[in-house]
């Protein structure tokens, strides 16, 4: 079976004439050693923001806004594309219908006085059907014969706007027909990045940052052998280097490391690219195209790893719901209660604890979902709470998740209390701790202002360890 690798290129490396020419060395160089390249773009950077930007100002009644953006988009991609590929005047056409379509999708917001979800799917996903042409265009340029593929016609989801599911056999079936011809026949399949559309052809997105979900997507319904994200830094950190500037490039992670970061804040991976590749056991590196000499970062299948702790993250923008009450001891059904209550919020919870006495309950969700949660919570306990079985529920000011990770940590003693002597040392106060199962990770709430802190006290046992 002919190999395939499966490259996703995020918003900063398509995003100028200089990124590009990255880009197309990056392929031409992988099309020396893999028999079949097929690529996976973002947006350019800064285009799904201004896009959205048009569709919540027409919503509010603003005409000239959305025209404004048309006209400063259509710049951004001409000027590239001219620098890029001067004579493609197909590849122009073809923007400024997609332009025209965003300001006709924006008057339509307008005339409404409202953006709904599946709208701003539609015009979200204008982005990356910009970009795709223009790197095509690009690549056939520099004599890489390239073709756009429509991910929309591919990548089949449910009716989840702004952040779909995939139906992934479904998908697997359009993609090996629509995908493998091209590879088939020599050419590099430039694919749009983070859309798919209804069984019905309507326009979905797959939530922000979902174009790396689409590179694992596609790396999975192409039977990929190995899938490679291209980003703008070295691979996987140890922390963020603009809170810790002595953060370091980890050479490798499990897939179980790399998805509690993922999912607690780091910035590298969507923490839905994870899951399709981890099931099919495929290679999955983080890379960076402004430094492709860079090794980067291997995430492995899950194994017996030696040292402790391998990165720290901040998860910002938090707070605390606090369920509690001494008539809720040994009353069976309160948890469940509390977090189906959340559920019908469409709500996420990053960390739960509870104390063993059961008088208690907290939970942390995003602060800008903490006022709907507290009135769910209170419809649903409100006989508890007129009884005074349950006293109160509360929610604190903004708070931070700061998650320390290492797959090592299970079986190295003493961990936890050289995390919380460090936080000590740096008179950082914990609100709540909780520990998975697996003891590959452990979560810390602390105020928002002493985030950056606790990770820099946190990260000094990495460098010291």
């Amino acid at each position: 079976m002919t190999k395939t690798l499966v490259m996703k290129f995020g918003g900063t490396s398509v995003g100028s004439a200089t990124a590009i020419r990255n880009l197309i060395e990056i392929v031409r160089n992988a099309r020396t050693t893999w028999p079949q390249v097929a690529i996976v773009v973002s947006a350019m950077s800064g285009a799904t923001d201004a896009l959205l930007n048009g569709a919540y100002s027409a919503a509010h009644g603003d005409e000239e806004r959305p025209r404004q953006i048309a006209a400063e988009l259509r710049e951004k991609h001409s000027t590239v594309l001219r620098e890029l590929a001067p004579q493609d005047d197909d590849t122009r056409r073809v923007i400024t219908a997609l332009l025209d379509e965003f300001t006709a999708l924006c008057h339509a917001v307008r005339i409404l006085g409202e953006a709904s979800p599946r709208a701003l799917d539609a015009i979200a996903s204008l982005g990356e059907r910009m970009s795709a042409p223009l790197v095509a265009a690009a690549l056939n340029q520099a004599t890489l014969p390239a073709c756009v593929l429509d991910a929309a016609e591919v990548v089949v989801t449910d009716t989840n706007y702004q952040s779909a599911n995939p139906d992934m056999e479904a998908t697997r079936a359009k993609a090996q027909a629509r995908v493998l011809p091209i590879l088939a026949a020599g050419q590099v399949p430039v694919i749009t990045g983070f859309i798919g559309a209804t069984k019905h052809g309507a326009v979905t997105t797959l939530g922000r940052g979902g174009s790396d979900f689409s590179g694992a997507i596609f790396g999975v319904a192409l039977d990929a052998a190995e899938v490679w994200i291209w980003t703008d830094v070295n691979g996987v950190m140890t922390a963020d280097p603009r809170t810790v500037p002595s953060a370091r490039t980890l050479p490798e992670l499990t897939f179980r490391e790399i998805s509690e970061l993922a999912f607690y804040g780091a910035k590298v991976l969507h923490p839905k690219t994870i899951r399709p590749v981890v099931e099919r056991g495929m290679d999955l590196w983080v890379k960076n195209t402004f430094d492709p000499a860079q090794s980067g970062t291997r995430i492995v299948a899950d194994q017996a790893m030696q040292g402790a702790i391998k990165a720290v993250t901040a998860f910002k923008g938090q707070c605390i719901l606090t369920l509690e009450g001494r008539g809720m001891l040994g009353i069976p059904g309160i948890a469940a209660r509390t977090f189906a209550a959340v559920a019908r919020t469409h709500t996420s919870v990053a960390m739960i604890s509870q104390a063993s006495s059961e008088q208690s309950i907290c939970f942390v969700v995003p602060c800008k979902s903490g006022p709907t949660v507290v009135a769910a919570l209170e419809e649903e306990f409100r006989l508890e709470l007129a009884r005074r079985d349950i006293d109160s529920v509360t929610s604190t000011d903004e708070c931070a998740v700061v998650t320390v990770v290492g797959a090592g940590m299970r079986s190295t003693p003493g961990i936890a209390g050289r995390i919380f002597s460090a936080l000590g040392d740096a008179k950082v106060n914990v609100i709540a701790i909780a520990q998975g199962s697996s003891e590959c990770s452990v979560s810390l709430v602390v105020t928002a202002p002493a985030a950056d802190e606790a990770v820099r006290a946190i990260h000094a046992l990495i460098v010291n360890s």
